[in-house]
């Protein structure tokens, strides 16, 4: 036998019309190729190289990192029983214009969504998908974490960092930045971790405090997510006992306080809204301390309350709650209207907030006059 003899090319003319150059077993087994010929493929020195158990880069050289992440994404995936790739349609008519294209591309980045079923890439990865720049380049990353059900059976390997979890969150398509080359074209879309159990995952693996405060502030300040949010997602998965972590996260909640006043004041200002005076503790004369507040009108005694309750313990929710509601029920009773405004809802619409503060405000002549209270800087 001729071992100087050129590996065959048959199996890559049944190929055509593909336009990823990561494929399964599976995949490959449908497009007529067998276990054996992709095993001549991937001898040293031939065309194709097997990327994961299971999963092989149709062309020599390393991997861009969008092949990467759907290298990762088809180890991890729940298996088909089709496990096809469809041909794009339209590929075989050279009359085919730029609508069919852009419809079969849509088409194929909606297969590519449904083929990674139970699998979503989460951590670092992640996070550069959904745009933090402090996160590290997709092609930097030694490994890519991937989120699957618990009870698969899959161990990672390679560049596939497998994180097992009860229950998967809804996952975010996120398209993967083009890479140039005709061989190598991007922009298909993955299914992303949303941010919070992103943040999570990737802070789990990290013991650098800066590295770690500068993430959290990027998804408040950046306006990814609230701060409460990613609290909540730390609080789930353990993390708060680290010290490290527990900094980052004081210094999160001031981030996202900040930054709800500053859009609370930009609301007032720009819906025209009468001044308040601003972030003050209200009492009865001689009596007991009512709690503060952040904005106050005291001629329609009309407070809003920011909601940036964000509990360090599951078990802590009820308490603070119903802290939250007697004091407000007590200003209520005093004939103090309280607004509770949300740091998600000023900033997805804020104009519904200043309609509610209005409202609230033009209804105070219609009510009994409220008890005097004191107010004092907080």
């Amino acid at each position: 036998m001729n071992h100087d003899a050129p590996l065959s090319r048959r199996p890559r003319t049944r190929l055509t019309g593909i336009r990823r150059q990561v494929l399964t077993t599976a995949q490959l087994r449908t497009h007529g190729v067998t276990p054996a010929e992709t095993n001549e493929q991937c001898r040293p020195g031939g065309p194709w190289q097997q990327i994961l158990p299971g999963v092989y880069l149709l062309h020599p050289g390393p991997p861009t990192p969008e092949e990467r992440l759907h290298a990762v994404l088809l180890y991890a995936a729940r298996s088909r029983e089709s496990g096809g790739v469809p041909v794009q349609p339209g590929a075989g008519d050279p009359r085919a214009g730029a609508t069919a294209a852009a419809g079969a591309t849509a088409a194929a980045d909606a297969a590519d969504a449904a083929e990674y079923t139970d699998a979503m890439v989460t951590g670092l990865a992640a996070l550069a998908l959904h745009g933090f720049t402090c996160a590290p380049p997709l092609l930097s990353l030694e490994r890519i974490d991937v989120l699957v059900p618990r009870l698969r059976r899959l161990r990672s390997t390679g560049c596939a960092h497998v994180l097992r979890v009860p229950v998967l969150p809804a996952p975010v398509q996120i398209a993967v930045p083009r890479v140039s080359g005709p061989a190598r074209a991007g922009g298909a879309h993955v299914p992303v971790a949303p941010v919070p159990r992103a943040l999570a995952d990737a802070v789990a693996e990290l013991d650098d405090g800066a590295s770690v405060r500068r993430l959290l502030t990027e998804a408040v300040r950046a306006g990814h997510c609230e701060a409460a949010a990613v609290v909540r997602e730390l609080t789930r998965a353990r993390l708060l006992h680290r010290p490290h972590v527990v900094d980052a996260v004081d210094s999160l909640l001031a981030e996202g306080r900040a930054i709800a006043e500053d859009r609370l004041y930009r609301m007032v200002e720009e819906h025209g809204l009468p001044d308040p005076v601003w972030n003050v503790e209200l009492a009865l004369p001689g009596g007991p301390h009512l709690g503060g507040v952040d904005a106050y009108w005291p001629e329609h005694a009309v407070a809003v309350e920011l909601d940036t309750r964000a509990p360090r313990q599951d078990d802590d929710t009820d308490a603070v709650w119903s802290e939250y509601a007697r004091r407000r029920d007590h200003l209520e009773r005093l004939g103090i209207t309280v607004v509770h405004i949300t740091p998600r809802k000023l900033r997805d619409c804020p104009d519904q907030q200043a309609v509610v503060v209005r409202t609230a405000l033009m209804a105070s002549t219609d009510r009994e006059p409220a008890p005097y209270v004191v107010v004092a800087p907080r």
